[in-house]
């Protein structure tokens, strides 16, 4: 039997990296899995690979996730479609990055939007959704960035707004406690994917900074976001997870 059998899993951001890994693992792992993200095309090729394999997926696109009318319905055809809702894994976002004194405020309220509030409002969504189930998990992306500033990279509004989602993900766990809902986040680093391409020519010097010496992979992501929406995770809620090779820890 797998991991996830018999639950439904909404995972943002299906279309590339962290959200297509996810939505691949989870259902080979047992789980229908019901995905969204802004880009069409990806979106259907993640759907057709997880069927391909055998899995069970809906998907939706485009959804603006920063649009809390859009991400009700999301939530709701999809509970009628898969029906019901187990696992919210909130792994979308886009972000702005500079330095303060050059940041716009339209950069920042951007990257609010897209990064913290899409998570308030997917979890204000589900949460219904969840305690008519019995309890759930939800299971928020946050990032590495919160543990210390960075005088080399520009990323005031990206490291309040993750730092956000942390706290937010314990608030909720402490709501959720009663009804069932466990909530936990995870931060990773440098992870190989689309929204790092424009890092690829620095790769191999700044893997010089990890301890275990490569960048993370989407599936290092995803497997901790695995044992997190599992049975095996029954007594965690309220946790941060750095999934980072070690960089932070030898920072």
């Amino acid at each position: 039997m797998g991991k996830l059998d018999n639950k439904v899993a909404f995972i943002t951001g299906t279309a590339t990296g962290q959200g297509r890994a996810a939505a691949r693992l989870f259902a080979r792992e047992g789980a229908v899995i019901v995905g969204c993200d802004l880009k069409i095309e990806e979106a259907a090729q993640t759907v057709e690979a997880v069927q391909r394999a055998g899995g069970t997926m809906f998907s939706t696109a485009p959804v603006d996730l920063g649009d809390p009318e859009a991400v009700h319905r999301w939530i709701a055809d999809g509970v009628d479609a898969a029906g019901g809702i187990d696992i919210l894994y909130d792994n979308a976002g886009a972000v702005r990055f500079g330095f303060i004194e050059d940041f716009s405020i339209e950069d920042w309220h951007f990257t609010v939007r897209n990064e913290l509030d899409q998570v308030f409002f997917t979890c204000k969504a589900a949460w219904p959704h969840l305690k008519a189930r019995g309890g759930g998990v939800i299971i928020n992306i946050a990032s590495t960035v919160t543990r210390r500033g960075n005088a080399a990279i520009g990323g005031c509004a990206h490291v309040a707004t993750k730092a956000g989602v942390i706290a937010l993900t314990k608030q909720l766990a402490a709501e959720g406690a009663r009804y069932g809902i466990r909530a936990n986040s995870i931060s990773p680093g440098l992870i190989d994917t689309p929204a790092t391409a424009h890092l690829k020519g620095m790769q191999d010097q700044l893997a010089k900074l990890i301890p275990l010496g490569r960048w993370g992979q989407p599936d290092d992501i995803a497997r901790c976001a695995l044992y997190l929406a599992s049975d095996e995770a029954s007594w965690v809620t309220a946790s941060d997870f750095t999934v980072d090779g070690g960089a932070a820890g030898a920072g």
